[in-house]
């Protein structure tokens, strides 16, 4: 069965996943989330992907939770046919396997993201927002957490008093402030977001896909130990490697 609630498409080794629930400005279901889910792990495995985008269609990135589909939760009953709020593999699962995904994932940034908009971005490697882009952590405000492992990875990106101070005020951030605390590597002009974010797929997608997915595990694993941890680890990582370079050559 297509999904409903998503945009796919691959031309030229990238993949693009485009969030499709323009008219509520791409709000999360847990229907949104099941498609997400699907397709990355579709594509993990797939020797035609070698970069993975991530956007929103229309005015929107993801305005957070669809409200409807929150209250009808909080309410104790469920809004979809698939899994409740908070059981879907998206939350529960795909932010541990995206930080362990073997290939580049860029979030382009198009517009609104607020809440699970936010959270949703973080495990991704790079984050490009468009000039016009908002973000904000608005949970506190609904009376609920950040989820998606964003207390672990929210502090690591922007420091840990910045994260509290964007939890807790769950305020709205433009584009500029966004970049200059860390949250997105780069903002551009909004008419050049994708082929910004396209031009950087295919210059790490040009790249042997096994050397740079050894670069990802590395980086992740050298971020979260010791440097002596790390570069015991290079020392190893660089040994596979080049076993599996001269295998493949």
């Amino acid at each position: 069965m297509p999904p409903h609630h998503i945009l796919t498409d691959v031309a030229a080794g990238i993949a693009t996943l485009t969030l499709n629930r323009p008219e509520k400005l791409n709000a999360y279901t847990t229907e949104m989330g099941d498609e997400v889910t699907a397709a990355l792990r579709a594509w993990r495995d797939d020797a035609a992907v070698r970069a993975v985008i991530i956007t929103g269609a229309g005015r929107g990135f993801c305005a957070g939770v669809d409200l409807e589909h929150l209250r009808a939760h909080q309410a104790g009953q469920n809004a979809s046919a698939g899994p409740r709020l908070g059981e879907e593999d998206f939350l529960k699962k795909l932010p541990l396997e995206m930080a362990e995904y073997p290939k580049p994932l860029i979030a382009a940034v198009n517009g609104v993201a607020i809440g699970v908009g936010v959270t949703m971005i973080l495990p991704c490697d790079i984050r490009i927002a468009a000039e016009t882009a908002k973000l904000g952590l608005a949970f506190v405000k609904l009376g609920i957490l950040p989820g998606l492992g964003s207390t672990h990875l929210l502090p690591r990106i922007v420091g840990r008093a910045k994260a509290l101070e964007l939890v807790m005020s769950a305020r709205t951030l433009g584009a500029t402030e966004a970049a200059e605390c860390g949250l997105v590597n780069k903002v551009v002009p909004a008419e050049k977001l994708m082929a910004e974010a396209r031009e950087l797929a295919a210059l790490i997608a040009a790249n042997p896909s096994a050397a740079v997915a050894a670069a990802k595990a590395a980086i992740h694993y050298g971020h979260a130990h010791s440097m002596a941890d790390a570069m015991k680890n290079e020392e190893r990582a660089s040994a596979q490697l080049r076993e599996k370079m001269e295998r493949k050559g």
